[in-house]
């Protein structure tokens, strides 16, 4: 009887020890967390390093303490300070301003091609030739003045023989649009009689396969018949100034 009432005496002990236990954990700050190595991290630690993980945040939307400016990202400025660095300037056009005068055509901006004029001296050389010069270029030019004529062979305008010139009627300045055509004549001191021809001065008759017509301001244009030879007397020409109007 001694020893069952031994056994429940210690029966009793040992609940009352479990219990005293199961309270002690329930108080506040009293436990622990189980570190999974024996040890124990105080539950006080636990909570520090949860709360320092994850900082405080304003809410979406919310203003900070302290300052009447929302939280959210800023809005860009509506307008920026110019740039300090100096605008590149263009560089200068030789074309003439929109609505300002046209300029002189150049040598390139022109096509130029002869044929022989109706209207010519009796006689069996070329009498007469009228020179066109067409704008190929893209831009309203102008022509303007008499040319100078010399005569010279295929492919060698610098090998020429200058004529002498008499010019005819007053110059005025033509403007020639882009595909639109300017004219001059040349009339020769014509070639007389049949075969190699005589000239009246008493000079011999001379044949040039090409002419070299220059314009003021526009060039030197080499220039051969359509249908033959320039044959003239005395290197002389007289010649017409550029013309909107095409000669006969």
């Amino acid at each position: 009887m001694r020893y069952v009432n031994g056994m429940r005496g210690s029966a009793v002990a040992v609940v009352m020890a479990s219990a005293a236990l199961a309270v002690a954990g329930c108080q506040p700050g009293g436990g622990g967390a189980d570190t999974g190595d024996g040890g124990v991290t105080p539950s006080g630690a636990v909570s520090s390093a949860a709360s320092s993980a994850t900082p405080d945040a304003p809410e979406p939307g919310s203003f900070a303490s302290g300052s009447s400016t929302p939280s959210g990202p800023s809005t860009p400025a509506a307008s920026r300070p110019a740039s300090s660095a100096p605008a590149a300037s263009a560089p200068a056009s030789s074309a003439p301003a929109p609505g300002g005068p046209a300029a002189t055509c150049s040598t390139g901006s022109l096509k130029a091609t002869a044929r022989q004029a109706a209207v010519r001296p009796d006689g069996t050389g070329t009498g007469a030739a009228v020179v066109e010069f067409t704008n190929v270029s893209g831009r309203t030019c102008v022509l303007k003045g008499h040319p100078t004529v010399a005569g010279a062979g295929n492919g060698s305008p610098e090998m020429n023989v200058p004529l002498t010139v008499k010019p005819t009627g007053a110059a005025a300045s033509v403007k020639v649009a882009p595909g639109g055509k300017a004219w001059v004549k040349l009339t020769f001191v014509q070639v007389q009689g049949e075969a190699d021809g005589y000239c009246v001065s008493g000079s011999a008759p001379v044949v040039y396969p090409t002419m070299v017509v220059r314009l003021p301001g526009s060039g030197a244009h080499q220039v051969a018949l359509d249908d033959g030879q320039f044959a003239e007397c005395d290197d002389t020409v007289t010649v017409t100034a550029v013309s909107a109007v095409m000669p006969s």
